[in-house]
C-alpha cells in the first residue's frame, strides 16, 4: 500500500498532475451549481404553471408541456440524456463540451426542481397570492415576487439535496469528454495502473464535498431563520 500512494502522490504532484484534478474539481462544481440554478430557473416556471394551470385554459395547455418535460428527464438517466445531447443534438455545433454539460444538467434538474417548488408553493398560504391579486398585481408578478420566494425558502433543504445529488452524478460527465473529478482520476489510475488509491482518494473529494454542502445548507437555513424572528 506505501508503495502505491508514493507512486499515486509522485504522479500528483511531481509530475503536475494536480492541475488536473484542480480542474476536473473546478468543473464538477461548475456543472453542480450552474446545473441547479438553471434548474431552479426551469422548475420554478413550470410549477407555477401546473400550480396555476386550473386557473386558465392557455395556462393549463402549457402545463401538460411541462408534465410531458418532466416526465421525459425524470424517466431516462442522465448518461443516456448526455450521450443524446453530445453524440445527435449537439453534434458539429463546436459547443464547448463543459457547457453542454451543464445545458443538460440544468434540464435534468429542472424536471426534479419542478416537484420540489410545487410542493413549495403549495405549503404558502394561499393567502399571499390572493392578498396579491387584490393588491391588483397579476398572477405572474404575484407568483415571482410574492409566493416563489416564499416557496424558495421552504424548500432549501430538499434544494441542498439536489446541489448534493448532482454534484454525485457529474461523475458521468466524462463520458462526453469532459474533465470532471471522476475523468481526473481515471486518468491517474490509468497512467500509474493502479486503481485502488486514486479511486480512495476520489470518494474521499466526493464526500468532503458533501459534507461542505451540507454544512453550508444548514448555515442557510439557521441564517434565514433568524432573519424570520427578527421580522
Amino acid at each position: 500500500m506505501g508503495n502505491k500512494l508514493d507512486t499515486f502522490f509522485r504522479y500528483l504532484f511531481d509530475y503536475g498532475n494536480y492541475k488536473t484534478v484542480l480542474l476536473g474539481l473546478r468543473n464538477t462544481l461548475v456543472i453542480a451549481v450552474c446545473g441547479l440554478l438553471i434548474g431552479i430557473v426551469i422548475g420554478s416556471f413550470i410549477a407555477a404553471l401546473k400550480v396555476g394551470g386550473t386557473r386558465n385554459k392557455v395556462v393549463h395547455a402549457f402545463a401538460y408541456v411541462g408534465d410531458a418535460y418532466t416526465g421525459l428527464f425524470r424517466g431516462t438517466p442522465i448518461i443516456v440524456q448526455l450521450i443524446i445531447f453530445h453524440f445527435i443534438i449537439f453534434r458539429g455545433s463546436g459547443i464547448n463540451t463543459l457547457l453542454e454539460a451543464v445545458i443538460v444538467f440544468g434540464l435534468n434538474s429542472g424536471a426534479y426542481v419542478a416537484e420540489i417548488m410545487r410542493g413549495g408553493i403549495l405549503s404558502v398560504d394561499i393567502g399571499q397570492l390572493e392578498a396579491g391579486r387584490t393588491l391588483g398585481l397579476s398572477y405572474t408578478t404575484t407568483m415571482l415576487k410574492v409566493v416563489i420566494p416564499q416557496a424558495v425558502k421552504n424548500v432549501i433543504p430538499t434544494l441542498g439535496n439536489e446541489l448534493i445529488a448532482l454534484t454525485k452524478d457529474t461523475s458521468v460527465a466524462g463520458y462526453v469528454a469532459t474533465m470532471d473529478l471522476n475523468a481526473a482520476f481515471t486518468a491517474i489510475a490509468g497512467a500509474t495502473y493502479d486503481y485502488l488509491v486514486p479511486y480512495l482518494f476520489l470518494a474521499l473529494v466526493y464526500l468532503i464535498l458533501v459534507v461542505l454542502i451540507t454544512v453550508l445548507i444548514r448555515f442557510v437555513e439557521r441564517r434565514m431563520r433568524k432573519s424570520e424572528r427578527r421580522n
